[in-house]
Protein backbone atom coordinates (compact mmCIF):
# COMPACT_ATOMS: atom_id res chain seq x y z
CA UNK A 1 0.00 0.00 0.00
CA UNK A 2 0.99 3.48 -1.03
CA UNK A 3 0.65 6.67 1.20
CA UNK A 4 -2.43 8.24 1.87
CA UNK A 5 -2.44 11.82 2.03
CA UNK A 6 -5.60 14.67 2.68
CA UNK A 7 -4.45 16.94 -0.40
CA UNK A 8 -5.49 19.96 -2.80
CA UNK A 9 -6.03 19.20 -6.09
CA UNK A 10 -3.28 21.22 -7.21
CA UNK A 11 -1.16 19.96 -4.63
CA UNK A 12 -2.26 16.11 -5.96
CA UNK A 13 -0.98 17.65 -9.06
CA UNK A 14 2.54 18.49 -8.16
CA UNK A 15 2.78 15.39 -6.02
CA UNK A 16 2.30 13.52 -9.42
CA UNK A 17 4.95 15.67 -11.05
CA UNK A 18 7.22 14.63 -8.84
CA UNK A 19 6.60 11.33 -8.56
CA UNK A 20 6.86 11.01 -12.65
CA UNK A 21 10.52 12.12 -12.36
CA UNK A 22 10.13 16.68 -12.97
CA UNK A 23 12.83 17.96 -11.31
CA UNK A 24 12.29 21.46 -13.24
CA UNK A 25 9.21 23.57 -12.44
CA UNK A 26 9.38 27.19 -14.65
CA UNK A 27 6.05 29.46 -14.03
CA UNK A 28 4.39 32.67 -13.01
CA UNK A 29 1.65 33.04 -10.30
CA UNK A 30 -1.79 33.13 -11.46
CA UNK A 31 -4.79 32.25 -9.23
CA UNK A 32 -6.39 29.05 -9.09
CA UNK A 33 -3.16 27.75 -10.49
CA UNK A 34 -0.92 29.29 -7.54
CA UNK A 35 -0.97 26.06 -5.05
CA UNK A 36 1.10 23.90 -7.99
CA UNK A 37 3.90 26.47 -7.99
CA UNK A 38 3.99 26.57 -4.51
CA UNK A 39 3.95 23.54 -4.14
CA UNK A 40 6.96 22.62 -6.03
CA UNK A 41 8.87 25.55 -4.84
CA UNK A 42 9.01 23.72 -1.58
CA UNK A 43 9.51 20.10 -2.82
CA UNK A 44 12.08 20.34 -5.60
CA UNK A 45 14.64 21.70 -3.71
CA UNK A 46 14.26 18.47 -1.20
CA UNK A 47 15.38 16.20 -4.18
CA UNK A 48 17.80 18.25 -6.02
CA UNK A 49 15.94 20.10 -8.71
CA UNK A 50 15.45 23.80 -9.56
CA UNK A 51 12.29 26.06 -9.35
CA UNK A 52 12.18 29.15 -11.17
CA UNK A 53 9.75 32.06 -11.25
CA UNK A 54 9.84 33.48 -14.33
CA UNK A 55 8.84 37.49 -15.23
CA UNK A 56 5.35 36.39 -17.42
CA UNK A 57 4.10 33.46 -18.86
CA UNK A 58 6.16 33.54 -22.08
CA UNK A 59 9.12 33.39 -20.20
CA UNK A 60 7.68 30.28 -18.10
CA UNK A 61 6.80 28.25 -21.13
CA UNK A 62 10.49 29.28 -23.22
CA UNK A 63 12.09 28.25 -19.63
CA UNK A 64 10.41 24.74 -19.47
CA UNK A 65 11.09 23.95 -23.11
CA UNK A 66 14.78 24.96 -22.30
CA UNK A 67 14.43 22.58 -19.60
CA UNK A 68 13.53 19.73 -21.21
CA UNK A 69 16.34 20.08 -23.97
CA UNK A 70 19.01 20.07 -21.48
CA UNK A 71 17.17 16.05 -20.20
CA UNK A 72 14.73 17.32 -17.41
CA UNK A 73 11.07 16.36 -17.11
CA UNK A 74 9.75 20.15 -16.61
CA UNK A 75 6.32 21.43 -15.96
CA UNK A 76 4.73 24.53 -15.77
CA UNK A 77 0.81 25.75 -14.62
CA UNK A 78 -1.42 28.27 -15.19
CA UNK A 79 -5.07 29.28 -15.94
CA UNK A 80 -6.46 31.42 -18.66
CA UNK A 81 -4.73 34.37 -19.32
CA UNK A 82 -1.51 32.76 -18.52
CA UNK A 83 -2.13 29.56 -20.71
CA UNK A 84 -2.90 32.66 -23.65
CA UNK A 85 0.22 33.82 -23.04
CA UNK A 86 1.69 30.45 -22.99
CA UNK A 87 0.82 29.40 -26.55
CA UNK A 88 3.17 30.84 -28.98
CA UNK A 89 6.12 29.21 -27.41
CA UNK A 90 3.29 25.85 -26.78
CA UNK A 91 3.70 25.86 -30.81
CA UNK A 92 7.75 26.12 -30.54
CA UNK A 93 7.33 22.84 -28.16
CA UNK A 94 5.22 20.88 -30.62
CA UNK A 95 6.92 21.17 -34.08
CA UNK A 96 10.16 21.13 -32.12
CA UNK A 97 9.03 17.61 -30.32
CA UNK A 98 9.94 18.99 -26.89
CA UNK A 99 8.14 16.92 -24.21
CA UNK A 100 6.99 18.58 -21.49
CA UNK A 101 3.35 19.41 -19.25
CA UNK A 102 1.34 22.13 -19.14
CA UNK A 103 -1.27 22.25 -16.31
CA UNK A 104 -3.73 24.78 -16.93
CA UNK A 105 -6.48 25.32 -14.08
CA UNK A 106 -9.57 26.58 -15.83
CA UNK A 107 -11.32 29.58 -14.29
CA UNK A 108 -13.88 32.24 -15.99
CA UNK A 109 -13.09 34.77 -18.44
CA UNK A 110 -12.09 36.16 -21.28
CA UNK A 111 -9.69 38.14 -19.57
CA UNK A 112 -9.53 38.25 -15.94
CA UNK A 113 -12.80 37.31 -15.65
CA UNK A 114 -13.57 35.34 -12.75
CA UNK A 115 -10.05 34.58 -10.97
CA UNK A 116 -11.73 32.22 -8.56
CA UNK A 117 -14.47 30.67 -9.96
CA UNK A 118 -14.55 27.41 -12.58
CA UNK A 119 -14.75 27.33 -15.69
CA UNK A 120 -14.41 24.60 -18.70
CA UNK A 121 -13.94 27.36 -21.37
CA UNK A 122 -10.48 26.93 -22.18
CA UNK A 123 -11.06 23.44 -23.65
CA UNK A 124 -11.12 24.37 -27.08
CA UNK A 125 -7.89 26.81 -26.61
CA UNK A 126 -6.39 23.65 -25.51
CA UNK A 127 -7.18 22.16 -29.58
CA UNK A 128 -6.77 25.37 -31.55
CA UNK A 129 -4.39 27.86 -28.90
CA UNK A 130 -1.77 27.93 -31.11
CA UNK A 131 -1.68 28.55 -35.03
CA UNK A 132 -0.79 25.69 -37.52
CA UNK A 133 -1.40 21.92 -37.49
CA UNK A 134 -0.02 20.43 -34.70
CA UNK A 135 -0.60 17.66 -32.42
CA UNK A 136 -2.30 17.67 -29.02
CA UNK A 137 -2.40 15.93 -25.86
CA UNK A 138 -4.75 16.92 -23.19
CA UNK A 139 -6.17 15.10 -20.05
CA UNK A 140 -9.30 16.07 -18.23
CA UNK A 141 -9.00 14.40 -14.68
CA UNK A 142 -12.42 15.13 -12.53
CA UNK A 143 -11.32 13.85 -8.76
CA UNK A 144 -8.27 15.07 -6.82
CA UNK A 145 -6.93 10.86 -6.86
CA UNK A 146 -7.29 11.08 -11.15
CA UNK A 147 -4.86 14.31 -11.26
CA UNK A 148 -2.11 12.83 -9.46
CA UNK A 149 -2.78 9.75 -11.51
CA UNK A 150 -3.31 11.85 -15.14
CA UNK A 151 -0.37 14.14 -14.00
CA UNK A 152 1.92 10.91 -14.02
CA UNK A 153 0.12 9.94 -17.24
CA UNK A 154 0.52 12.99 -18.99
CA UNK A 155 4.71 13.05 -18.44
CA UNK A 156 4.82 9.62 -19.85
CA UNK A 157 2.67 10.22 -22.98
CA UNK A 158 4.87 13.36 -22.86
CA UNK A 159 8.33 11.49 -22.96
CA UNK A 160 6.90 8.79 -25.22
CA UNK A 161 5.69 10.57 -27.53
CA UNK A 162 8.14 13.62 -27.52
CA UNK A 163 5.72 16.05 -27.14
CA UNK A 164 4.03 18.75 -24.74
CA UNK A 165 0.31 17.47 -22.66
CA UNK A 166 -1.86 19.52 -21.61
CA UNK A 167 -3.72 18.63 -17.96
CA UNK A 168 -6.86 20.77 -17.93
CA UNK A 169 -9.05 20.90 -15.17
CA UNK A 170 -11.14 23.29 -13.05
CA UNK A 171 -10.79 25.48 -10.12
CA UNK A 172 -12.76 23.36 -8.09
CA UNK A 173 -11.38 20.20 -8.24
CA UNK A 174 -7.92 21.75 -8.39
CA UNK A 175 -9.20 23.29 -4.91
CA UNK A 176 -10.86 20.40 -3.62
CA UNK A 177 -9.51 17.81 -0.73
CA UNK A 178 -9.66 14.68 -0.72
CA UNK A 179 -7.89 11.95 0.46
CA UNK A 180 -5.80 10.23 -2.20
CA UNK A 181 -3.18 7.61 -2.43
CA UNK A 182 0.19 7.80 -3.74
CA UNK A 183 1.70 4.40 -4.55
CA UNK A 184 5.03 3.48 -3.81
CA UNK A 185 7.56 3.91 -6.66
CA UNK A 186 7.31 1.72 -9.07
CA UNK A 187 3.73 0.51 -8.61
CA UNK A 188 2.95 3.04 -11.95
CA UNK A 189 5.48 2.41 -14.37
CA UNK A 190 7.44 5.79 -15.80
CA UNK A 191 8.17 6.19 -19.03
CA UNK A 192 11.74 8.23 -19.84
CA UNK A 193 12.33 9.55 -23.58
CA UNK A 194 14.21 7.66 -25.95
CA UNK A 195 17.58 8.45 -26.59
CA UNK A 196 20.36 7.97 -29.52
CA UNK A 197 22.32 4.92 -29.22
CA UNK A 198 24.09 6.04 -31.99
CA UNK A 199 27.50 7.89 -32.63
CA UNK A 200 27.31 11.95 -32.30
CA UNK A 201 28.34 11.76 -35.86
CA UNK A 202 25.62 10.02 -36.81
CA UNK A 203 22.78 11.92 -34.63
CA UNK A 204 19.50 13.77 -36.39
CA UNK A 205 17.28 15.24 -33.70
CA UNK A 206 14.45 15.09 -35.98
CA UNK A 207 15.47 11.36 -38.06
CA UNK A 208 11.91 9.91 -39.25
CA UNK A 209 14.28 6.31 -40.26
CA UNK A 210 13.36 6.20 -36.55
CA UNK A 211 10.15 5.86 -36.66
CA UNK A 212 7.44 8.44 -36.13
CA UNK A 213 8.92 9.74 -32.47
CA UNK A 214 12.56 10.06 -33.00
CA UNK A 215 15.41 9.21 -30.18
CA UNK A 216 16.29 12.69 -28.87
CA UNK A 217 19.36 13.77 -27.05
CA UNK A 218 20.23 15.68 -24.04
CA UNK A 219 21.78 19.69 -25.18
CA UNK A 220 25.48 19.14 -23.24
CA UNK A 221 25.59 15.82 -24.00
CA UNK A 222 28.62 15.66 -27.09
CA UNK A 223 25.75 15.41 -29.53
CA UNK A 224 25.49 18.73 -31.95
CA UNK A 225 21.16 20.16 -31.91
CA UNK A 226 20.05 22.85 -33.76
CA UNK A 227 16.71 23.72 -32.62
CA UNK A 228 14.39 26.15 -34.92
CA UNK A 229 10.86 27.28 -34.90
CA UNK A 230 10.89 26.84 -38.57
CA UNK A 231 10.12 23.74 -40.77
CA UNK A 232 13.34 21.76 -40.27
CA UNK A 233 15.07 18.83 -41.92
CA UNK A 234 16.01 15.57 -39.96
CA UNK A 235 19.03 17.66 -38.91
CA UNK A 236 16.94 20.64 -37.43
CA UNK A 237 18.02 23.47 -39.77
CA UNK A 238 15.52 25.15 -41.92
CA UNK A 239 14.12 23.57 -44.59
CA UNK A 240 11.47 25.33 -47.55
CA UNK A 241 11.20 22.41 -49.95
CA UNK A 242 7.77 21.50 -49.59
CA UNK A 243 7.47 17.55 -49.59
CA UNK A 244 9.73 17.14 -46.70
CA UNK A 245 7.29 19.94 -44.56
CA UNK A 246 4.31 18.10 -45.52
CA UNK A 247 5.24 14.59 -44.66
CA UNK A 248 6.94 15.86 -41.59
CA UNK A 249 3.73 17.84 -40.40
CA UNK A 250 2.08 14.56 -40.98
CA UNK A 251 4.37 12.50 -38.74
CA UNK A 252 3.97 15.44 -36.31
CA UNK A 253 0.05 14.58 -36.27
CA UNK A 254 0.39 10.57 -36.85
CA UNK A 255 2.20 10.21 -33.63
CA UNK A 256 -0.76 11.12 -31.80
CA UNK A 257 -3.47 10.17 -34.41
CA UNK A 258 -2.14 6.50 -34.73
CA UNK A 259 -2.07 6.20 -31.46
CA UNK A 260 -5.30 7.40 -29.77
CA UNK A 261 -5.91 3.64 -28.19
CA UNK A 262 -3.24 4.58 -25.81
CA UNK A 263 -3.65 7.89 -25.05
CA UNK A 264 -7.29 7.93 -24.86
CA UNK A 265 -9.42 7.03 -21.76
CA UNK A 266 -12.68 7.37 -20.41
CA UNK A 267 -15.10 6.11 -17.77
CA UNK A 268 -18.33 4.86 -19.00
CA UNK A 269 -20.98 4.58 -15.76
CA UNK A 270 -24.27 2.91 -16.15
CA UNK A 271 -23.83 2.84 -19.92
CA UNK A 272 -24.98 -0.48 -20.87
CA UNK A 273 -29.14 -0.04 -20.88
CA UNK A 274 -28.50 3.83 -21.16
CA UNK A 275 -31.41 5.55 -23.32
CA UNK A 276 -30.24 8.78 -22.35
CA UNK A 277 -26.62 9.22 -21.94
CA UNK A 278 -24.06 12.64 -20.13
CA UNK A 279 -21.14 13.40 -21.67
CA UNK A 280 -19.50 15.52 -18.79
CA UNK A 281 -15.94 15.99 -17.71
CA UNK A 282 -14.11 17.92 -14.38
CA UNK A 283 -16.36 18.95 -11.94
CA UNK A 284 -19.22 18.77 -14.43
CA UNK A 285 -18.69 15.10 -14.83
CA UNK A 286 -19.31 14.29 -10.70
CA UNK A 287 -22.44 16.12 -10.93
CA UNK A 288 -23.18 14.19 -13.62
CA UNK A 289 -22.91 10.86 -12.26
CA UNK A 290 -24.60 11.88 -9.54
CA UNK A 291 -27.77 13.14 -11.88
CA UNK A 292 -27.77 9.89 -13.12
CA UNK A 293 -27.43 7.78 -9.98
CA UNK A 294 -30.68 9.96 -9.03
CA UNK A 295 -32.18 9.20 -12.74
CA UNK A 296 -31.42 5.44 -12.30
CA UNK A 297 -33.54 5.67 -8.26
CA UNK A 298 -36.29 7.41 -10.58
CA UNK A 299 -36.72 4.66 -12.84
CA UNK A 300 -34.87 6.68 -15.82
CA UNK A 301 -32.03 3.98 -17.93
CA UNK A 302 -29.39 7.21 -17.61
CA UNK A 303 -25.76 6.71 -17.73
CA UNK A 304 -22.24 8.98 -18.23
CA UNK A 305 -19.58 8.82 -20.24
CA UNK A 306 -16.81 10.90 -18.34
CA UNK A 307 -13.53 11.41 -20.66
CA UNK A 308 -10.32 11.50 -19.25
CA UNK A 309 -8.40 12.28 -22.45
CA UNK A 310 -10.66 15.12 -24.67
CA UNK A 311 -7.85 15.74 -27.04
CA UNK A 312 -7.36 13.39 -29.18
CA UNK A 313 -11.03 13.27 -28.75
CA UNK A 314 -12.88 10.05 -28.30
CA UNK A 315 -14.41 10.07 -31.51
CA UNK A 316 -15.23 6.40 -32.12
CA UNK A 317 -16.54 6.08 -28.24
CA UNK A 318 -18.75 9.17 -29.10
CA UNK A 319 -20.53 7.67 -32.51
CA UNK A 320 -20.90 4.28 -30.71
CA UNK A 321 -22.51 5.84 -27.91
CA UNK A 322 -24.59 8.17 -30.18
CA UNK A 323 -25.98 5.00 -32.21
CA UNK A 324 -27.67 3.48 -28.74
CA UNK A 325 -28.91 6.35 -26.79
CA UNK A 326 -32.09 8.81 -27.64
CA UNK A 327 -30.10 11.63 -26.26
CA UNK A 328 -26.75 12.93 -24.68
CA UNK A 329 -26.76 15.69 -22.71
CA UNK A 330 -23.79 17.81 -22.24
CA UNK A 331 -22.95 20.17 -19.15
CA UNK A 332 -20.44 22.17 -19.41
CA UNK A 333 -19.07 25.36 -17.77
CA UNK A 334 -19.07 27.87 -20.70
CA UNK A 335 -21.78 28.97 -23.56
CA UNK A 336 -21.12 25.59 -25.87
CA UNK A 337 -17.49 24.49 -26.72
CA UNK A 338 -17.25 20.72 -26.83
CA UNK A 339 -21.03 20.17 -27.25
CA UNK A 340 -20.52 20.44 -30.95
CA UNK A 341 -17.51 17.98 -30.95
CA UNK A 342 -19.96 15.37 -29.56
CA UNK A 343 -22.75 16.50 -31.91
CA UNK A 344 -20.03 16.47 -34.65
CA UNK A 345 -19.51 12.28 -34.04
CA UNK A 346 -23.05 11.79 -33.18
CA UNK A 347 -23.62 12.36 -36.80
CA UNK A 348 -27.47 13.16 -35.92
CA UNK A 349 -27.67 9.70 -34.67
CA UNK A 350 -29.24 11.25 -31.52
CA UNK A 351 -30.64 14.30 -29.75
CA UNK A 352 -27.72 16.55 -28.89
CA UNK A 353 -28.46 18.97 -25.65
CA UNK A 354 -26.42 21.17 -24.08
CA UNK A 355 -26.60 23.02 -20.17
CA UNK A 356 -23.95 25.74 -19.80
CA UNK A 357 -23.31 27.76 -17.15
CA UNK A 358 -20.65 30.76 -16.38
CA UNK A 359 -21.74 32.19 -13.73
CA UNK A 360 -19.18 31.25 -11.48
CA UNK A 361 -20.89 28.14 -9.77
CA UNK A 362 -20.82 25.00 -10.90
CA UNK A 363 -23.50 23.02 -12.61
CA UNK A 364 -25.59 20.72 -9.88
CA UNK A 365 -27.20 17.58 -10.33
CA UNK A 366 -30.71 18.69 -10.32
CA UNK A 367 -30.22 20.92 -13.62
CA UNK A 368 -28.36 17.92 -14.88
CA UNK A 369 -31.52 15.64 -14.21
CA UNK A 370 -33.85 18.11 -15.31
CA UNK A 371 -32.65 18.01 -18.65
CA UNK A 372 -32.13 13.78 -18.67
CA UNK A 373 -36.01 13.79 -18.07
CA UNK A 374 -36.69 16.06 -20.63
CA UNK A 375 -35.17 14.95 -23.58
CA UNK A 376 -35.88 11.19 -21.99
Amino acid sequence: MGTLKLLQGNEACAEGALYAGCTFFAGYPITPSTEVAEYMSRRLPQIGGAFLQMEDEIAAMAAVIGGSLAGAKTLTATSGPGFSLKQENLGFGMLCEVPCVVIDVMRGGPSTGVPTGPSQSDIMQCRWGTHGDHPVICLTPGYVQEIFSETVRAFNLAEKYRTPVIVAFDEIVGHMREKIEIPDKGVIPIENRRRPTCSPAEYKPFDETKGDVPPVADFFSGYRQHITGLNHASDGFPVNASPRIHTDELRLMRKVEANKKDIIRYEEYLLEDAEVAVFAYGVSGRSGKNAVEQARAAGIKAGLFRPLTIWPFPEEEVAALAARVKAIVVPELSLGQIIYEVERCAKGKCKVVGIYRVDGDPINPTQILDKIKEVK
